[in-house]
């Protein structure tokens, strides 16, 4: 998120923008060096009159944005992750953070070719997503009364039903894509999503994909709180075992080191919530979790299968969007206990994913060895 765009930001908005965050630090801002940022961001890296490097987000005035400010300054404000907060400013709104430097994103290792720093990067990922969410447990109404500070007028991630809402969408999707939703679907998709929304809350930045994570010599620093929330432990488990759910990075990893990435953050929640001590909990927890990012991903992408495009407009190498989707209907058909929806999966592969001219999702870049994916 945060590797250098390098170029010079200096546009009137800009200008207005270092104002802002100078008057926050009570000090001259100048330099700015844009670092990407999204339709709804702008990011700049500046530098204080004292010398010092700061980083810049500014948000946009669109509903998603505001959201996207809310969430991030109530999350960082909270102090359990990410950068040190240096300023809010509600009004703009923008907020200046540390710089916490050029290290690599754990998407830079993955797509890169050192397989031992690649596996090192995702069991810190996992540990620290892990021991984050186990130190925010019972601190819920604290980030409810951060938001309610920095409100901009939009509903909290605990407030928005984005899993009922894509659980509603699906069979609409299965239909424009010509395929019947089997018999005994909808009361699946009931169940998934009454069971995942709340059990064993805790806190999470909401994007955890790879390049939203940084490998620093100080260990792993999580980026982008935008979505940051609390949620069951589940739906962030799943990254592991998917993985990345609502990620571009998404590449097959080998089975055995997606298994230890996923008992590493196991491993940290299990002292708060002890219940996941048990395989069947767990599993069962899992199963659903997986199911709820399927259908998400289903109702995102499935529609712009039309024509195929890769997931990303400029990182390479990158999957296209048939190769995740097709991925993740092959991890999904295998999804006990809910037999229609396994069935809708397999279906989908042959109804709609047998059409496609795509080939299979490769291994990472870093994990593979003469053609093949390395078993780990």
């Amino acid at each position: 998120m945060w590797k250098p765009v390098r170029r010079r930001m200096e546009d009137a908005g800009t200008n207005e923008i270092l104002r802002a965050a100078g008057e926050l630090l009570g000090t001259r801002l100048c330099e700015p060096v844009g670092l990407g940022g999204s339709s709804r961001t702008a990011v700049l890296r500046c530098r204080t009159a004292e010398g010092r490097s700061v980083i810049v987000k500014a948000y946009t005035g669109g509903p998603d944005a505001l959201r996207g400010f809310t969430a991030e300054a109530a999350g960082l404000t909270l102090g359990l992750a990410g950068p040190p907060l240096l300023g809010v400013d509600p009004e703009v709104p923008l907020l200046v953070l540390a710089d916490l430097g050029d290290s690599p994103t754990l998407a830079d290792l993955l797509l890169g070719t050192d397989p031992k720093a690649a596996e090192e990067g995702l069991l810190a990922w996992a540990r620290g997503l892990g021991t984050l969410a186990a130190r925010s447990v019972g601190r819920d109404e604290e980030l409810a009364g951060l938001w309610a500070r920095y409100d901009r007028g939009m509903p909290t991630w605990a407030q928005e039903p984005w899993i009922a809402k894509a659980a509603a969408e699906f069979p609409r999707v299965l239909e424009a894509a010509g395929m019947a939703a089997p018999v005994g679907l909808d009361g699946e998709l009931a169940r998934i999503v009454t069971a995942v929304g709340a059990e064993y809350p805790a806190f999470t930045p909401g994007d955890t994909c790879p390049d939203n994570n940084l490998i620093t010599p100080e260990g792993l620093r999580l980026l982008d709180f935008e979505v940051a929330c609390f949620q069951s432990v589940f739906l962030t488990a799943a990254y592991c075992r998917m993985p990345f759910s609502t990620c571009w990075c998404v590449f097959d990893l080998p089975g055995g080191l997606a298994r230890r990435i996923e008992a590493a953050y196991r491993a940290a929640v299990v002292p708060v919530y002890p219940a996941l001590a048990e395989d069947a909990v767990w599993e069962d927890g899992i199963r659903r979790a997986v199911a709820v990012w399927t259908v998400n991903a289903t109702v995102r992408l499935l529609p712009r299968t039309v024509e195929d495009g890769p997931m990303h407009r400029t990182r390479r190498p990158v999957p296209t969007r048939r190769q995740v989707l097709r991925h993740r209907w092959e991890t999904a058909a295998a999804t006990d206990g809910f037999p229609a929806f396994a069935e809708t999966m397999r279906l989908l592969l042959r109804e709609v994913a047998g059409g496609w001219a795509a080939d299979p999702l490769p291994g990472y870049p870093c994990f593979r060895y003469d053609g093949a994916t390395r078993d780990s």
